[in-house]
């Protein structure tokens, strides 16, 4: 039952990609974490300035005139490739404070016959998302020394932590809006493995560039005909 509804809620959402509401999230949470990764680079580049890495070096192996601009090339470097594995926490962080919106869509076409829930109000949202932040950005960080220490398991490490972090939010996310934040994590724990499994099916296609970008919003929609389901 678990592997079904999961599949059946993941198709539903895929099939309303297209709603304008859900391109409009889409393109709010692209712009922020682009912006997000472009201040998280300056302050990158501000901090090896103030450490005085270029000086360090040269001090070990004598003037080199390129230093400076081989340090700020390869800080570049080493932030696209640390943003491989940020930018989706971010991205999914930070277009959560949206996400009511996809659930609103979602029940407007799929479960019309429900009663109008209010929107979750801003600050609130706010709060959620910089927590969820915080422990996607904590756990992928923490878990790019385990892929080092496994590389052979990086990928399933990946889906399997990914997978349950953001199960375990966008379910939170699309109950809490009917049952409350307590009936909400009553649920969750009853469906824990049926919610894992959904999360990882959104933490999958992570790693492919672009098509990650969609996973929040889908991630969201999936979670609320799961939500349903689960509770049929």
């Amino acid at each position: 039952m678990g592997l079904s509804v999961v599949v059946s809620s993941f198709f539903k959402a895929l099939g309303q990609l297209g709603d304008r509401r859900f391109r409009r999230v889409l393109w709010l949470g692209i712009g922020l974490t682009f912006a997000l990764l472009v201040a998280a680079y300056v302050l990158f580049l501000m901090f090896l300035n103030w450490l005085g890495a270029a000086e360090t070096v040269q001090e070990l192996i004598g003037p080199v005139s390129w230093l400076p601009d081989l340090i700020t090339w390869s800080s570049f470097f080493v932030m696209i490739v640390l943003s491989v594995f940020l930018m989706v926490p971010v991205a999914s962080a930070i277009t959560s404070m949206f996400l009511d919106q996809v659930a609103h869509a979602v029940e407007d076409r799929h479960y019309p016959h429900l009663p109008e829930v209010p929107q979750v109000p801003f600050w609130d949202g706010f709060r959620d998302t910089v927590n969820f932040l915080g422990v996607l950005i904590a756990a992928n960080i923490l878990a790019l020394i385990v892929y080092a220490i496994f590389p052979p398991m990086a990928l399933f490490i990946f889906w399997g932590m990914n997978g349950f972090l953001l199960g375990r939010e966008y379910f939170m996310l699309a109950a809490m809006r009917r049952i409350g934040r307590e009936g909400a994590k009553q649920l969750r724990r009853k469906h824990a493995g049926t919610i894992w499994l959904a999360g990882t099916l959104m933490a999958m296609p992570l790693s492919i560039p672009l098509i990650n970008l969609l996973i929040p919003i889908l991630g969201a929609a999936t979670f609320t005909h799961l939500y349903h389901g689960l509770q049929k």
